[in-house]
């Protein structure tokens, strides 16, 4: 673990191509040798790093949803916020994820490995903005609302890792919250859920 977060560090830091065992053992406060037994290449240690940031993304909107009440305008907001999660969406973690993305190689790994967990997620969003849809009475595609809340929730992320003066996570949630406004302007504000009657 302790390697796999230096190695999350460094990448933020120095960014993918110039990510080396050594500076992710001088991150860690380890020797060289040391990552070198646990990982042998600079490959594995990411490939490593990748399979532990795909989980530990998995786990936390799987969570926020099993937490939330069911109705699908709580769902929706629990699947939002899950993105802005202290532990989840750290510049150095936004950084890592935009770094892994921009190398080519590591696409086809991704999908190959993670990409069931992308389906799953994209598969929920769709199922609860349909539910939404029905229950408020709105029009629209559920698929369409699903896949503009996704990709607003990624491109609030990429603004905010590449931002000169990035805005807070809150503002961030907000935006997100306003986009699925524009979609459920009677459960959602940009303040979130509106209480329901």
């Amino acid at each position: 673990m302790q390697l796999i977060e230096a190695t999350i560090e460094t990448i933020a830091l120095r960014g993918y191509a110039r990510t080396t065992l050594s500076e992710v053992a001088r991150t860690a406060g380890l020797s060289h040798g040391l990552v070198n037994f646990h990982f042998e290449t600079k490959e594995k240690l990411l490939e490593e790093t990748l399979a532990f940031l795909a989980e530990e993304y998995r786990e936390n909107w799987q969570a926020a949803l099993a937490a939330a009440a069911t109705d699908p305008a709580s769902q929706l907001a629990a699947l939002i916020r899950a993105d802005f999660e202290p532990a989840i969406c750290t510049p150095a973690r936004l950084s890592a994820w935009c770094a892994f993305w921009g190398e080519a190689q590591s696409r086809p790994l991704y999908q190959e490995r993670y990409g069931a967990n992308d389906e799953a997620y994209n598969r929920n969003m769709e199922q609860i903005c349909a539910r939404l849809i029905a229950a408020g009475g709105y029009s629209g595609s559920a698929e369409r609302t699903a896949r503009v809340v996704r990709v607003t929730i990624e491109g609030v992320w990429l603004d905010m890792m590449t931002m000169r003066d990035p805005y807070p996570r809150e503002e961030g949630l907000r935006t997100v919250h306003t986009c699925a406004s524009a979609f459920f302007p009677r459960h959602f504000s940009e303040n979130g859920p509106i209480p329901q009657a």
